[in-house]
Parts: C-alpha cells; sequence; structure tokens
C-alpha cells in the first residue's frame, strides 16, 4: 500500500507534467503514474511544433488553448533550464508553409490571434518555389520532445513529485460517489483526487473502469503516426516547413525530423517500409538537400484522437474526485500549457481563464 497524495495522475505525458508541475508549484503532493516510463508514448514521439497544423481548419477551441500556450512556453523553458540545467531546446524557428489554397483565411486566423507573418527570404524563395499564396509565421517556435519531458521529468523529482513507472491501472473502487484507490494488477494506491492523463489509452481504461457508463462516454482512441529524422550538417534547413500535413523540422544540432503518417491501426506501433520510403520521398521533394542525407532513425507513436481534435478537460458531473485531461491528438505540447492551467483552476474551483465548454464530457470532441 503506497501513502496517499493530494492528486494523482494516472499517466505520464506532457498534459500530466505540465499539469503536475502546476499542483506542485502550488504546494500540493503529487503522484503520477504510468504504465510504462514516464512521457515515453505520444509525447517523446511527436515533433514538438508549437502550433496545430493549419489552426484556420479547426476548431476554434483548439485555438482557444495554444495561444496562452506559445506565450508561456519562454519563461517555462528558461525556468527549467535553470531549475535542472536540461535545456528543452526551445527555438523560435519559424514556420513556412508553401501555396495554401485557403490564403485568405489563414490570414484572418493570424490577425485574429496577432501573429504577424513574415515575408520570404530570398533563400526560401529559391528552396521551396514559392508563390503569394503562401505564408511565413517567423515566430512560430519548436521544442525538442524528448528534452522537454526529461526536464520536466527532473523539475517534478526535485519538487518532491512522486512518479510510479511500468504500473497500468485497472480498476478503481469507488464508495459514495468518491474515488477511494485505485490498483494495477500488483499496487494498490489510496487516493484523494485522480486525474485520467492517459493519453491515446484513456478512452480505453475509462470504458476499463466505467464498463456500465453508456452515458459519460469517452471517446479517445490511438492515431498512429510515423516519423524519421535525417542526419544533416547544422543549418541545412533554418525554418520548419509545412505542407499538406506533412512537415520537416530543424533541430539545433542540425538534424531534420520528418512527419508524419496519421493511420489507424488500434494500439499497433510497428513501423513500415511503405511509410517509410513516403515520408523520404516527401521529404526530397520539398527540400532537394535532403537527396543525399541518409535516415537516421524512424519511429511511430499513438496519438490520443478525437473525433474532432478537441480535448477533453472536465470534472466527472457524478464523481467527486474525479477528472480527465485526454484527447489532445497532435497538439499536447501547443496546448499543453493552457491544458494544464484549465485543469487546475477546475480541480482548485476556481473561475476558469478560458471557457471550459469545449472540454466538458458532455461536448462534441
Amino acid at each position: 500500500m503506497h501513502s496517499i497524495s493530494d492528486i494523482t495522475f494516472v499517466g505520464g505525458g506532457i498534459t500530466a507534467l505540465l499539469s503536475a508541475r502546476l499542483f506542485s508549484l502550488a504546494g500540493a503532493n503529487v503522484t503520477i503514474i504510468d504504465r510504462q516510463e514516464i512521457g515515453k508514448e505520444s509525447s517523446w514521439a511527436g515533433g514538438g511544433i508549437l502550433l496545430p497544423l493549419y489552426p484556420w481548419r479547426q476548431p476554434d477551441a483548439i485555438s482557444q488553448l495554444v495561444i496562452p500556450s506559445i506565450a508561456a512556453y519562454p519563461e517555462l523553458a528558461q525556468t527549467l533550464i535553470e531549475s535542472t540545467g536540461i535545456d528543452p531546446e526551445y527555438i523560435v524557428s519559424g514556420l513556412l508553409m508553401p501555396q495554401l489554397a485557403d490564403i485568405d483565411k489563414a490570414l484572418h486566423w493570424c490577425h485574429k490571434h496577432s501573429i504577424n507573418p513574415s515575408p520570404v527570404s530570398i533563400e526560401q524563395q529559391n528552396d521551396f518555389l514559392l508563390n503569394n499564396q503562401s505564408l511565413y509565421l517567423d515566430k512560430i517556435a519548436q521544442v525538442r520532445n524528448p528534452c522537454l519531458l526529461k526536464s520536466l521529468k527532473q523539475d517534478l523529482l526535485q519538487r518532491g513529485v512522486k512518479i510510479v513507472e511500468h504500473c497500468a491501472i485497472e480498476k478503481i473502487s469507488i464508495t459514495n460517489q468518491q474515488i477511494t484507490q485505485i490498483a494495477s494488477v500488483s499496487e494498490t494506491f489510496p487516493v484523494n483526487s485522480v486525474v485520467i492523463t492517459a493519453g491515446a489509452w484513456s478512452g480505453h481504461l475509462w470504458r476499463q473502469i466505467f464498463p456500465d457508463s453508456k452515458d459519460m462516454h469517452v471517446d479517445v482512441f490511438p492515431v498512429k503516426g510515423q516519423m524519421l529524422i535525417f542526419d544533416t550538417p547544422v543549418d541545412t534547413l533554418d525554418t520548419m516547413v509545412l505542407e499538406n500535413d506533412r512537415y520537416l523540422i530543424p533541430r539545433r544540432d542540425g538534424k531534420i525530423l520528418c512527419g508524419s503518417t496519421v493511420e489507424y491501426a488500434d494500439f499497433d506501433k510497428t513501423t513500415s517500409e511503405q511509410a517509410q520510403q513516403s515520408l523520404v520521398a516527401f521529404a526530397r521533394q520539398l527540400f532537394p538537400a535532403l537527396e543525399s542525407a541518409p535516415v537516421l532513425h524512424h519511429w511511430a507513436g499513438l496519438r490520443p484522437g478525437t473525433q474532432h481534435g478537441i480535448p477533453y478537460i472536465d470534472k466527472h458531473p457524478e464523481i467527486n474526485n474525479l477528472a480527465i485531461s485526454a484527447g489532445h491528438f497532435r497538439n499536447g505540447f501547443a496546448m499543453g500549457p493552457a491544458s494544464a492551467q484549465l485543469l487546475y483552476e477546475m480541480m482548485t474551483n476556481q473561475a476558469t481563464t478560458l471557457d471550459s465548454s469545449p472540454y466538458q464530457l458532455s461536448a462534441k470532441h
């Protein structure tokens, strides 16, 4: 039997880590329990672009979480460097989007959110054969997912957050509309408050612990994404590039990440030669400088998908000490800080800074 914490997170991806940090900063005793290693699922596997892909094509509920999150990252990154010595590699590398069919809609979104486009450079014009329907946002940043996760984990450990790894929660005990404990096959944890932050496994876990719940359905499902990284010299590419839902991301050490596929294959994380060839062909056609660059690594992750890409961030209406923050799809990093803040305000019974209605369990996702 473990000691009781003020709040226990079931799942340890970016959403849980950022949320746990807020509660810990406020003085709460926090535990994170993960089915494998902290941050090694979708959060580790992604690209780290701090903007949704074509946000003007997505629901406003996504932008509502993204805009304050973008503003929060510079201070967060610097604070983590100072507290842990681990650099999250927050880089304002800009984002270039060639040949947009809906450029007017894109410009309207930028104006609405005070994100000012910049003129493309001569080098960009030559490299990507841009036309007047291209968009360059030079203030858009990225983080290197594994680095940010490593620094957050270290920061939490230094703050006394308890991290339990390789522990799959399978059942809960409820008395008088209150969760009293949660359990894996071999371990039991008494709880005060519980938050489901299990990423792509959140829907499966919800159905497992509430098998008879028909009214409160959590529709979060796995969406596989395959990615790869090229070995290239520093300064081969100086900006992120997005075209037709695929992208190139130059890292600080010069390597260029390319992603990603969107596959509905349940919980299968295997990579395929077909996907690798497709990503390599895309990258080299978009940016011919990669023609002779070797592929260093090819991997896959499982994103927590919802029907419209909107996450669930809500307290259970009947079980007093249960909440959920899951279903961020491709935007867990881009929506992370504001999602954590919204969850914190809900759990501490504060007035929410943002309109919380789009993220409720009863809303369309």
